[in-house]
Parts: C-alpha cells; structure tokens; sequence
C-alpha cells in the first residue's frame, strides 16, 4: 500500500487482518480474495496513449466528466457531489473506456480539496448560530454521534467486521451531509421552520465533532499496545489549539490587515491559502492531521474582518478541488463488487438509516420538541455525509477500512443522500397519521382567555411576522391568540403576554385548543407551503365560513393557496418588489393615481413571468 502524507495521520499503518487489495469483480462481500488479485489499473495502451499530457490529461478527464455528472445531479435535483463521485466510478480504473491513469496523483491533488473544503468550513463556523438551538446542538448532538457510533459498532461486529474496522463504520455513519439537508430544506421550504434551524445546529455541531475524530481515529488501532497513542495525538491537538488561539488569532489578522491595505486582489486571495495550506502543513509535520490544520486555521481567520472576502475568494478553489476529491472517491469504487453485493447494501441503508433516525428522533423528543419536529430531524439526518468521505478515506489508507468496506460505506452514503428528499417530505403525512392512531396530550394554553375565543383571530406562527400582527390587533382591541411550536418565540410571546397555544398548528388538538371553529379570520404566517396549504383545508373543514389569509413562498403557492380556499395569499418578495416600484415612481414626482397604473401593470407582468419560469424550472 502507498504511503500519503495528507489528510490522514502522518504515520501510515497497515493492519495485518486487512487486505486492501481491490475486490474482483462479482466476488461477495465476505468471499476470501485469491491470491491473484491484483490492484485495478488501466490497460497499458490507454496509458501509452496520454502519457505526454500525463496528470493534465486526468484533470481534463476528470473535470469534463464532472460537469457531465453535475448536470445530471442538477437534472435530478441531487446535490452535485453525488454528481462528482458518479463521474469518479465512470473514470475509474474498475470500469474501462476513458480512464484516470495517474489515480494516486490525483488523490494527492484531492487532499488539497479536502484542505479548502475544511478551511472554507473553518471561515463559515460560528457559535452565534447555535445560540437558538444551543442545547439540542451542543449536548445533543455529542450524544447523537457517540450513540451513533455505538450502533454502528455492533451493526459491524455483526457483519463480521473487526473492532477497529467497527469502530470506523460506527465513526462514518455518525456524521449526517451538510450540503444535501441545506439543499432539501430550501427546496421543501422547511429553511426558516423550527425543524429547519436543529437541523442546521445540529449539522454545524456534527462539523465540530468530526475535528476531534479526525484525530482519534488514526490511534484506534494502537489501543491494543496502550493509550499512550492517543493520550499523545490529544495533547498535540490542545497543544496546538492554545497556540492557534493566543498567537494565530492576534497573528493571522494583522496579516490580513497588511496585506489587504495594498489593494490587490490576487495577493490577498494568495495569502488567504497559503494561510490554510502553511497551516495545515505545519500541522502534519506536528504529527496531526492535515485537514484538522485547515479547519482551525478556518476557524481562526473566521473571527476576523476579513473572513467573508476571504471566503469569496476561496469558493472557486475550493469547488474545483473538491471536485478532484469526490471524483477520487468515486474512483476507488468497484461498481462491479457493489452489483454482486447488492443485497448487502440493501441491509446497510436500511439498517442505517433507520437506526441512525430512531436515534435522532428520540434525541430531539428528549430535548423537548414536539409535534411533528422530532420525526423530521430523524427523517431528516438520517444520511451519511460528506465529511465521512474524508473519514474513510483516511481509514483506507490507514488500513483500518479495507476497500470492500469502503466500497460498502461509499454505496451507503451515496443511497441514504439521495432518498433525503423523499424521506423528509414524506415527515407531514407520516406524522398526521401518526396523530389519527394515537392523539397528543392536551396543548398548553397560556395567557388565554377562554371566553373571549369568540369571533376572534388565529395567527398561525409567532415569529417576527406574527408578533407584527398581534399587535396591529392589539391596537384596535381584537381577540387573537397565537399558536406556536418553536420553544423560543413561545417564551418571547408569552413574556410580553401576547395569548399564546403552544402546539402544531398541523395537529387537530392544537388547532381546536384555538377555538378554530368560534374564530373569525386565520392568519398564517406559516412559510412552509405543504403546512400552509394543509392549514387552509383544515381551516376550512372545521368552520366553512372562516376568512383566511395566508403567506406564500412563491406565484405558485400563491395559486394554490387561492385554489384551496385561501381569501388573500401575500408573497412577501412579490409585495416588496411592488412597494419599492411604488416608492421608486414617487421619488420621480409621479402622481399617487398616475404612478398605480404602471405598478398594477407590472405587478401583473411579474406574477405571469414568474409562474411560466416557475412552471419551467427544472
């Protein structure tokens, strides 16, 4: 086995029970391999024929065939990295036709992007954004990833894997894919619910945890020997953590500072990686790991002035490079192992994903959410992620993962994220029928005046918007009460004494704790467009008569918002656009009547060009 002096621990080890061989093709997963196995490689005259251009020839190969696979994942509604590692297995050494000849400089070139993808990382982490969220982030998700591990573990053991091969698959299933939760709330409009924000605190959370697995990993295997090892690797890591935060942090900005008042663009973008790639080297050569240099030197430079230019700047770079890296993970996949062992992976995304969202849920219940929010993490964070791609392929080249486990994670991972979006929006309807077969407790009614919840007004949603409502409402004396999952705008409603029901609005108890069927008008506030839409049949089922006003996230929504009964839908972005067109002709001195014709003009230009690029949107 070569020896990479990258992102995993400078000393490489080769366990004596692993074979790291390829799998031939078609041999079961827990066949013995045959003597004669031997490493997949091209055939010799495809070499011959591109050694003049050597590795440009591979990055050409590669870059073209990932924009191929980009455009498909695209086409899919998949994130791009499955993209990137589909075309990896297509130029793979396993699959003929056009292929990679120089795999392992292209897997040193990868280690350069798995460096910016954790520097970038470093540049984007903040604490401020767990502050909503903070105990579920901060305590729970430890919790989840040590549970995880566990359970991964003794699902491994039971494969017949090794411990430390247990270990590892426990440690990869762990962590949950930051890019395709983003990408699925924002196509769900689930970004802005309760759901949505654990879910990202809990994501940036998992991120802080793979630092110290990134250092711990490597020591498994020596455990045997003592935990000198390992006692070793966390006291260079603390070690170097003190000294990144009392001399990098006054160092590295001033740097930064020097070097920004010149005004040149290409030499900040310069000393931007050569702060992440200087610091990570110098971490490796302090017998860490590469990756966990980049990341806190992110981190780091995050804390100053300049971070979000220096996160401009390095997003191309690190994209491209990210793309040499997934294609490389993709080209250590045996297609042909995977087919003959379709059964096995079967087993593993099932066994996976359902163990690691029971353990999730149960999290989330025990910290307090309710309702629907619960399922959602759970149907939300099942998958394997993208930083277990670095993980594993530390643990392959570490030897702790043989390639056929890794054929088996990389196959996992790649199946749990693309199902994703069908599980999470499966969450609604699963848990409405969860509620028909066993009803909620009772919600909690606070500051609530039984007797007036006549003839008054539901606000579904008390955040910013629905606090704005309450108290218009207030003003002029009208009834209301607010109902509301989210734990903190439930404290800030109740603080000021804004009558509150804390619940799912989407739950019958909740809604009839309301007094839905005495109420007036229904407000919702709710930005989630399958919430929205079932609130407005709902609404309507138990008092026909009911006004209802609902926000929409797009033209669309407004439409089928209107088509189910809502009596007036605002789109926030459409109704923006026109007071600014409206501000815009009375700043020109136009005429309050003579201004509202163009405005009603292109009020209807828009809804109609927005609904025909929305109908095309593929």
């Amino acid at each position: 086995m070569r020896t990479v002096h990258t992102a995993c621990h400078p000393r490489p080890r080769r366990l004596p029970c692993t074979d790291t061989r390829p799998a031939p093709k078609g041999r079961a997963w827990n066949e013995p391999r045959s003597a004669s196995a031997t490493p997949g490689a091209p055939p010799p005259d495809s070499r011959r024929a591109r050694h003049k251009m050597g590795i440009a020839a591979d990055i050409a190969v590669i870059v073209v065939a990932g924009l191929a696979g980009g455009l498909v994942a695209q086409r899919l509604r998949q994130p791009l990295i499955l993209g990137y590692i589909l075309a990896g297995v297509l130029v793979g050494p396993y699959t003929g036709g056009i292929t990679v000849t120089g795999v392992h400089d292209i897997e040193l070139l990868a280690e350069i992007g798995v460096a910016l993808l954790l520097f970038a990382l470093g540049l984007e982490f903040s604490l401020r954004e767990l502050q909503p969220v903070r105990r579920i982030a901060l305590v729970g998700t430890p919790i989840q990833v040590a549970l995880t591990i566990a359970y991964g573990f003794a699902v491994a053991r039971v494969l017949g894997w090794d411990p430390v091969a247990a270990v590892w698959f426990g440690a990869l299933i762990a962590l949950s894919s930051t890019m395709v939760v983003l990408k699925t709330l924002g196509h769900l409009g689930l970004m802005g619910t309760l759901a949505g924000h654990v879910m990202i605190g809990m994501l940036i959370a998992q991120d802080l945890v793979f630092v110290p697995l990134m250092i711990l990993l490597p020591e498994v295997a020596d455990l045997g020997q003592g935990a000198g090892a390992l006692v070793a690797a966390v006291l260079r890591a603390v070690a170097f953590l003190a000294a990144m935060i009392v001399g990098g942090t006054r160092i590295l900005p001033a740097l930064m500072a020097r070097i920004a008042r010149w005004n040149s663009r290409e030499l900040f973008l310069i000393a931007t990686v050569a702060i992440g790639l200087g610091v990570a080297y110098a971490t490796y050569l302090s017998g860490l790991s590469f990756a966990f240099g980049a990341f806190v030197a992110g981190m780091v430079l995050g804390e100053s002035p300049y971070s979000h230019q220096a996160l401009g700047d390095i997003i191309p770079l690190r994209d491209l490079f990210g793309l040499l890296f997934f294609a490389s993970v993709g080209m250590l996949l045996d297609p042909g192992f995977v087919a003959a062992n379709l059964a096995t992976v079967a087993v593993l995304v099932a066994v996976v994903a359902a163990g690691k969202a029971v353990i999730i849920a149960v999290l989330g219940r025990l910290f307090g959410y309710r309702g629907a929010v619960p399922l959602m993490l759970g149907l939300g964070l099942f998958q394997v992620g993208e930083l277990s791609f670095v993980l594993a392929r530390v643990g392959l080249h570490e030897g702790a993962v043989g390639p056929d486990a890794y054929a088996l994670v990389l196959a996992t991972a790649v199946i749990t994220m693309a199902v994703t979006p069908l599980a999470l929006r499966a969450a609604g309807p699963l848990h409405a029928w969860v509620r028909r077969h066993h009803p909620a407790e009772p919600p909690a009614v606070i500051n609530v005046d039984r007797a007036a919840l006549s003839g008054h007004v539901i606000i579904a949603g008390g955040g910013r918007v629905g606090q704005q409502i309450a108290r218009a409402l207030q003003s002029v004396g009208a009834p209301f009460v607010i109902v509301e999952l989210d734990h903190r705008r439930l404290e800030a409603c109740t603080a000021i004494g804004l009558p509150t029901v804390y619940g799912d609005v989407q739950a019958e108890p909740v809604i009839e704790a309301a007094g839905i069927q005495r109420a007036r008008l229904l407000v919702s506030t709710v930005p989630v467009p399958q919430v929205a839409a079932r609130l407005v049949v709902d609404a309507r089922r138990h008092n026909p008569g009911l006004r209802v006003i609902a926000r929409a996230t797009s033209i669309a929504e407004m439409h089928d918002l209107e088509d189910l009964g809502a009596d007036h839908v605002v789109q926030p972005e459409l109704e923006g656009g026109v007071a600014m067109a409206r501000e815009a002709l009375a700043a020109l001195d136009r005429p309050a009547e003579q201004a509202e014709r163009p405005v009603d003009a292109v009020l209807d230009a828009v809804r109609d060009a927005l609904s025909d690029e929305e109908e095309s949107d593929w």
